[in-house]
């Protein structure tokens, strides 16, 4: 039966996460240089349109159709048929599965958009395209009903994941790692790669802050308690993170605005698996930790390792990512979502968190490595050297960001 405060309040959480993808864009574009920013505002603008389609077509049915062998929907949904302004027998009961169906896209756009932040200035948009169609295609429906289908194998298991920590992040981010692998170096790196606007960065990230409210409270699926406890949660970690990662940035040299907002986008990507899991509270720990984690992870693949993942989407979504789903094993309250985790003695409920991070990750970045790997050797992944020097945004848009200013 469809209840009417649930359903308002899903169709504006599904609204705040969408707006989470032009903040991503901001995010993002503000710390590529001049020359590559609206090539790298467009990559996230162009997956709102790529991935609308894709998921609305079959993306959807694959993650959440009839199950089977636990590894796969079917196609019961194909085009959207059979899903209408009925809830589902099986899905968020109390809202039209047309509405469950339009959240959950949101989910699978921003997704393949966190991916581009570790490829941009180097990768040609055309290939990034067809990237995007296949990789929400054969690794992003897979995964989303391994964990959140009906019959999925690691939600039979008892994997927590309750807004996307191995879904989004750690799936998005070990496939950032693979692209970043196959793809190699942007010309001059480690060279000087200076940010172009850093208030664009901070404005893109506030909209990610309070767009996550929409991404993890609304995955309570109702207007509850339970959404109340992941805002806060969600709060306190974003907080958590970024303040802990200004006084890292001060111990090194000064307090980074960059950093700050880095920090408290880390801390969201933290708290995602685990906001529906934990008690408020835990979102100050996991939060300070997940800024070491990300912090040091950067200073080791970029500044040591020389890892040109362009604006670091392993360190902060796959390292993060990881972070969370563990995290999530030990705050795990019983209290809040029936299930315990290493602080309420059950140990065996972090065994659980590691093998989904394994499994999600080892098949992420092998489907990645071959999608992309085919994608090279038949219409070419990488920009021509001309191109990349002259920049993304006139030789692959033909327009300029700052009225004719290199």
């Amino acid at each position: 039966m469809i209840d009417t405060g649930d359903t308002a309040w899903i169709l504006v959480s599904s609204a705040l996460v969408l707006l989470m993808t032009p903040g991503l864009a901001f995010f993002y574009g503000g710390m590529a240089r001049r020359k590559n920013l609206l090539s790298t505002i467009m990559m996230s603008f162009a997956m709102m349109c790529v991935v609308g389609v894709v998921w609305a077509l079959w993306g959807y049915s694959l993650a959440f159709g009839n199950d089977a062998g636990g590894f796969i929907g079917g196609l019961n949904f194909l085009g959207l048929n059979n899903v209408g302004m009925d809830p589902s027998g099986t899905y968020a009961t109390t809202i039209p599965q047309l509405l469950y169906m339009a959240y959950q896209g949101m989910f699978a756009i921003i997704t393949v958009a966190l991916i581009t932040g570790a490829v941009v200035e180097r990768i040609k948009f055309s290939s990034l395209m067809v990237f995007a169609v296949l990789w929400v295609t054969i690794v992003y429906g897979p995964v989303a009903h391994w964990v959140w289908g009906a019959g999925g194998f690691l939600g039979k298991l008892g994997a927590l994941d309750f807004a996307g920590g191995a879904v989004v992040h750690i799936n998005a981010g070990v496939s950032a790692l693979a692209l970043v692998l196959l793809l190699g170096k942007r010309r001059g790196f480690p060279g000087t790669m200076e940010p172009n606007n850093v208030p664009m960065v901070a404005l893109g990230a506030g909209l990610l802050w309070f767009g996550w409210f929409g991404f993890n409270a609304g995955s309570a699926l109702a207007s509850n308690g339970l959404a109340v406890n992941a805002f806060v949660a969600t709060n306190l970690a974003a907080a958590a993170a970024g303040v802990t990662w200004m006084i890292i940035s001060w111990m090194h040299h000064r307090p980074s605005l960059l950093g700050t907002v880095t920090g408290a986008v880390a801390g969201l990507v933290a708290i995602t698996p685990a906001a529906g899991f934990v008690k408020p509270i835990a979102g100050i720990p996991i939060g300070i930790a997940v800024s070491f984690i990300g912090y040091y992870s950067i200073v080791l693949f970029k500044e040591k390792l020389h890892f040109d993942d362009s604006l670091d989407v392993f360190a902060v979504h796959g390292m993060g990512g990881i972070w969370g789903a563990l995290a999530t094993g030990i705050f795990a309250s019983v209290a809040v979502n029936g299930t315990g985790g290493v602080i309420e003695g059950n140990l065996g409920q972090l065994g659980i968190q590691a093998l989904s991070v394994l499994t999600v990750a080892a098949f992420a970045f092998s489907m990645t490595w071959i999608i992309a790997k085919l994608i090279q050797v038949t219409i070419g992944l990488r920009v021509q050297q001309g191109e990349e020097t002259v920049g993304l945004d006139l030789s692959q848009h033909g327009e300029r960001a700052y009225g004719g200013l290199r």
